[in-house]
């Protein structure tokens, strides 16, 4: 058995794995003292005190750290032990012993080693999906982190095949096949998580563009009060999931953040009296207690097929992936006024051009306002760094009349916790309730103008008004709301 004396010896790169393990970075270390910095939230600090009292025999400090700066710190020092990783032929060696077979030439390991750190960075920067863009003499690579795409440093031009087949070769793909798009996936793990990674090949004029997804594979706990619903819309969205069936929709162009709207939605349901089906694709979220099918195109297991099964397996709540056809929206709306409740997606602008959308499917409109209970509109804006956002006074347009008036602002700074002056997203969500006079105007056929201005008279508040009330919390920029809702331009 180790004792107490043997282990004040402890190396250092021993310590920096044990506080990665209880998510930790050491900050200093003296005969007396170590000095450790972690997140509050993440962390489980008395656990992670015991640890280092009983390894080192030292007295602990503790530092707790904003989630921004924690992050980049944990990126710097995974960059620091990369670089030492590719001067060590050792960690080569070891790297290669654990990939695949086909990379077995030494002059390969370079090409591991930088994917490897790629991946780290991307997954430390909350990244969702990762562009390596191969050009004449040089491979691009750009992370898309909180809706907007930021370069990194590339691999020197030599490495730019090897590394399209390395990819290739983790995602069970055709390394020889470089005239086709093709699909496939793998399995990361990082700090003791999992994620999935998408992968998308393309062929273009100067090789193969490769675009990887990135999904978190553990459950996201994501409450529907943590996705920025302001308490009267939150009241909308529960009311609309009480009832024991109609059709919900969420709405809104790629990445606006639907599937979480929807999942949140369906953990709220979650219980041992529902049985909660779904069908994707592909299923990005895994959630424990939910029947989830994923359709593939490649044996038409199509979501109308798929639903049309799921009508027989008894369920109380279905979740589509999203209505593209027309079929699909027939079956989801028979399902919704049959005694199921029905959510689902579709891309859409605004709410009441969805209900126009279903007209354009060939929905007649009686089945609409029979079937529709709520449609949510969405978008996700970045959030201004609170540490060095910058008051600016501007008149702006404001009000339903569009008076310009004076309005607190707030504009990006920059700093060492953030990226460009931002650090994570919110929603901003333009919600309708079909409500009796909707319907009957659905029932008469009435164009989207009509129905904005009968939603209008009911207190419907539109996507830029939602926004702009963040605006004025301080919570995003004006120029920041401008560019997801495309509605505006600064002055």
């Amino acid at each position: 058995m180790m004792t107490t004396a043997n282990l004040t010896h402890l190396t250092d790169e021993a310590l920096i794995k044990l506080c990665q393990r209880y998510k930790a970075i050491v900050l200093h270390k003296n005969d007396s003292i170590l000095r450790v910095a972690c997140h509050e939230v993440e962390s489980d600090t008395e656990a992670l005190k015991r640890a280092l009292e009983f390894a080192c025999a030292l007295k602990i400090e503790i530092e707790f750290w904003a989630a921004e700066r924690f992050t980049q710190a944990i990126e710097r020092s995974t960059a620091c032990q990369q670089e030492v990783a590719l001067e060590d032929p050792a960690a080569i060696a070891s790297i290669l012993a654990t990939s695949s077979n086909e990379l077995e030439d030494d002059s390969e390991a370079p090409v591991v080693n930088f994917l490897n750190q790629v991946l780290r960075t991307a997954i430390l920067r909350r990244a969702s999906d990762i562009h390596f863009e191969p050009s004449e003499n040089a491979l691009r690579i750009r992370l898309r982190i909180d809706g907007v795409l930021q370069e990194i440093p590339g691999p020197e031009a030599s490495m730019n095949a090897s590394l399209c087949a390395r990819i290739k070769i983790m995602g069970q793909l055709n390394v020889a096949e470089r005239r086709l798009p093709q699909d496939g996936q793998l399995m990361v793990t990082l700090q003791n998580q999992r994620f999935s990674l998408r992968i998308s090949s393309l062929p273009t004029l100067y090789g193969e563009k490769i675009v990887l997804r990135v999904l978190k594979i553990t459950q996201q706990d994501l409450g529907l009060d943590q996705l920025g619903f302001t308490p009267r819309d939150l009241c909308h969205y529960i009311n609309a999931l009480k009832c024991p069936q109609g059709l919900i929709l969420v709405t809104g162009p790629t990445g606006s953040g639907k599937t979480v709207t929807l999942y949140g939605g369906l953990r709220h349901l979650n219980a041992v009296q529902r049985n909660i089906c779904s069908v994707e694709d592909p299923v990005e979220i895994p959630v424990t207690g939910i029947n989830q099918t994923q359709i593939n195109t490649k044996t038409d297991l199509s979501f109308a097929t798929v639903l049309r099964a799921l009508l027989r397996q008894d369920p109380d709540v279905i979740m589509v992936g999203e209505i593209r056809d027309q079929e699909t929206a027939e079956i989801a709306i028979k399902a919704a006024q049959t005694g199921h409740l029905v959510l689902s997606t579709l891309h859409t602008n605004s709410t009441c051009e969805t209900l126009n959308r279903l007209g354009q499917m060939g929905i007649e409109g009686y089945h609409i306002a029979a079937s529709l209970k709520l449609v949510i509109a969405q978008r996700l804006v970045r959030k201004l760094c609170p540490h060095c956002r910058k008051p600016h006074a501007s008149f702006v347009d404001q009000g339903e009349k569009g008076r310009p008036g004076p309005m607190p602002l707030w504009i990006a700074g920059g700093c060492e916790r953030c990226y460009q002056g931002y650090y994570g997203r919110t929603g901003i969500y333009e919600i309708l309730t079909i409500t009796p006079a909707l319907q009957q105007a659905l029932v008469n056929g009435a164009s989207v103008a009509e129905l904005n201005k009968i939603a209008r008279s009911q207190g419907h508040k539109t996507l830029m008004e939602a926004g702009m009330l963040l605006v004025q919390q301080g919570t995003t920029s004006l120029e920041e709301l401008y560019r997801v809702s495309g509605e505006g331009e600064t002055a």
